[in-house]
């Protein structure tokens, strides 16, 4: 999906009811076909906020940016992978690829950001996938690597296809990663 962008005024009002004599509130409005995509109507007007010091996002409630973009995705066919980061048996992150367009989603399970996939990083590219599943496997540059791979079953070095074999596990940790569908 396109983002589409729009330069909007924020209408900035004297607040009612208990509020103070210095009190505001402000407003911003949706453009109607933003809103219907997002499916609101005066039935259905619930809806999360968020703001991460810098921007706002909104999105429908009950629907988390993660569901909305697997099931998106979903509906257009695309080839995803869906991965399932663990320490020990906690779920820590979920994370949906999308290979058709090379996005992804994610959606922490922690608030402990040293148990997540991507760290601080809420928004990971391509990239950043590549590099967290390269980090779950034997370094590249590592003596015997053919035969660690050859133990494997494996001709060349490919991170998904270690992390199938391997879930991803590390002697240096409890974390692993289970692929959910493929």
């Amino acid at each position: 999906m396109k983002l589409e962008e729009r330069q909007a005024k924020v209408l900035v009002n004297k607040a009612g009811g208990t509020a103070g004599p210095a009190g505001k509130s402000y407003r911003v409005v949706l453009p109607p076909v933003w809103a219907k995509q997002l499916d609101i109507s005066e039935g259905n007007r619930e809806i999360i906020l968020q703001f991460d010091g810098e921007c706002i996002t909104i999105r429908r409630a009950g629907t988390s940016e993660y569901e909305s973009f697997l099931n998106e995705a979903r509906s257009k066919e695309h080839d995803l992978l869906i991965f399932h980061y663990y320490d020990g048996e906690n779920l820590c992150t979920k994370i949906c690829a999308d290979r058709t367009t090379r996005r992804l989603a994610i959606q922490n399970e922690t608030d402990d950001v040293l148990s997540t996939a991507f760290g601080i990083n809420q928004n990971p590219n391509w990239e950043d996938l590549m590099n967290f599943l390269e980090s779950r496997c034997i370094p590249r540059q590592r003596d015997g690597l053919q035969y660690y791979l050859a133990q494997l079953g494996l001709e060349h070095y490919e991170p998904l296809e270690i992390i199938r074999k391997t879930a991803g596990r590390m002697a240096e940790d409890a974390c692993w990663i289970k692929i959910v569908e493929g």
